[in-house]
């Protein structure tokens, strides 16, 4: 009965969170392209690379946005309400320290690296400063937003989330049209401060709406030491943990911004935006069983979380096959289709991006499973020093004149050896068996790759290179991953449940 119930919450929020990642993808994809027509190459870049620099701080406060959201979540599963309240309470008196640090940190050190590191034309040099600022504070009211955020995810009222996220896209579409009026040397600057005011607005409305529907958000701010020991003891090792996802991304932007220029960050730029777009659909589903994974391990359902970790690792890995291949095997017509200008490399740096994003989206129940433990001194020791060889390696490559590609192909063989050694550690942290995973995640979604992959080749391989014949190769990739995935990949009660999902579609 559990199953079913879980089943059934999983799969509406999931619904809903389909519908606005639809909605906002669409509206994303259309954006880039005028914002990469409207700023030009040079400007989008400076954009990226600066948006990048003010990124990389947030390995101060994911690590304590981890700790907030894994925290909420616990309580609501276990139902403390007091505790509850004074969670929220102390993590938002915490983000807001934590913001004028930000603050003051990024000035420090990115003022220093635009000064004396960045490639930047000297008339662009002004304009960065001034994007800098505005970023800056675009960043400090995203991490206020956090613990309100976290608040509606662990209630699971997507719908809410849903609403916010295509206001802020929509907001940010009327932006980019604002640009228009603007002349070209001041773009670049509008930009960032027509973001920074959307951000303002949108933290308001979650402001308000955690008020009026969550008992835990009202009341006086205070400040709870002993939960904020708590907070810091979790956040610590989540802190060291995050080094690696920000060091191997913002570093690496750097490095290339560096070694190969401005060109090639906005190919990384755009590539990651392929990548983001598709993610945001494998990212519905893990958001929607994630508070699942957490409360069942506060609630001591163990095999209840077991079986959520092995199907949540499969089915996103799965989401992320149907969008990704067609993608990857028509990525060239596909960039052409949405962007007037596609810089060069970008069609292999996104199709790499992918393949990277396949590989991560198998182990996001696993880490959300570890980190439900509140353990991770271990996992943060062991999984790091792995993760940060890509950032290492990339830099020894670019040194000896390897090309800006070669660390896609080294980030991909990082990832394979985290999803190896995050097994064996889910076994040691929680008790998951690793022939227990293997077999009912690794085995069908290797075998569904393997077999889904070999029609959609064939037609790339042997048809001539048109339109017609790409759009065929993207209809048989489609279907075939959906073939292989119900016939291979799906267990018989899994089928049974797809096949009763459907036929109540039918007939309705």
């Amino acid at each position: 009965m559990a199953f079913a119930v879980d089943n059934k919450r999983i799969a509406r929020n999931t619904m809903m969170l389909y519908i606005r990642t639809i909605l906002v993808m669409l509206i994303s994809l259309y954006m880039s392209r005028i914002i990469l027509e409207v700023l030009g190459i040079n400007d989008y870049a400076i954009y990226q690379v600066v948006g990048g620099m003010v990124s990389m701080f947030s390995i101060i406060s994911s690590s304590l946005s981890v700790s907030i959201s894994r925290h909420i979540t616990y309580e609501i599963g276990h139902g403390d309400k007091i505790k509850l309240r004074n969670i929220f309470s102390t993590a938002v008196t915490i983000q807001i320290f934590l913001a004028i640090i930000v603050a003051i940190a990024c000035e420090i050190i990115s003022i220093w690296f635009i000064d004396s590191k960045m490639q930047v034309p000297p008339d662009k040099v002004i304009a960065t400063k001034w994007v800098l600022q505005c970023t800056i504070v675009t960043f400090c009211f995203s991490l206020l937003s956090v613990p309100y955020n976290a608040c509606i995810v662990a209630h699971e009222r997507m719908k809410a989330f849903a609403y916010v996220s295509l206001l802020d896209v929509s907001l940010k579409l009327g932006a980019c049209f604002l640009l228009k009026l603007f002349s070209a040397d001041h773009r670049l600057v509008g930009y960032a401060i027509l973001l920074m005011v959307i951000a303002i607005c949108i933290r308001a409305v979650y402001s308000i709406y955690c008020y009026k529907n969550f008992e835990e958000c009202r009341g006086k701010l205070h400040f709870n030491k002993p939960i904020f020991k708590e907070m810091i003891s979790f956040s610590a090792w989540s802190f060291f943990s995050n080094t690696t996802s920000i060091v191997n991304n913002q570093g690496v932007t750097m490095l290339i911004n560096h070694f190969f220029g401005l060109t090639y960050n906005a190919a990384r730029g755009l590539a990651s935006q392929v990548e983001g777009a598709v993610m945001q659909f494998v990212s519905n589903f893990t958001m929607a069983i994630n508070p699942q994974i957490t409360k069942s391990y506060a609630a001591g359902n163990l095999d209840e979380m077991y079986g959520l970790i092995c199907r949540g690792a499969k089915f996103s890995y799965y989401a992320m096959l149907f969008f990704s291949l067609p993608l990857i095997l028509e990525m060239k017509p596909i960039l052409a289709l949405w962007l007037k200008d596609v810089p060069e490399h970008t069609a292999i740096f996104a199709q790499l991006t992918l393949i990277m994003g396949m590989c991560d989206s198998i182990g996001s129940s696993g880490y959300t499973a570890c980190m439900a433990t509140g353990k991770l001194r271990n996992y943060a020791l062991i999984v790091t020093p792995v993760g940060c060889l890509e950032f290492v390696f990339s830099w020894v490559l670019f040194v000896f004149g390897a090309p800006a590609v070669s660390s896609y192909f080294l980030y991909i063989l990082v990832k394979v050896t985290i999803l190896i050694v995050r097994m064996i550690l889910m076994e040691k942290m929680i008790g998951l068996p690793i022939k227990k995973y293997m077999k009912q995640v690794f085995y069908p979604v290797i075998c569904t790759s393997f077999f889904a992959i070999i029609i959609p080749i064939s037609f790339k391989v042997l048809l001539p290179d048109t339109v017609l014949y790409g759009l065929c190769t993207v209809f048989v990739a489609l279907i075939s991953v959906v073939i292989c995935v119900f016939f291979i990949g799906l267990t018989n009660t899994e089928k049974q449940i797809v096949s009763s999902y459907l036929n109540r579609i039918k007939h309705k």
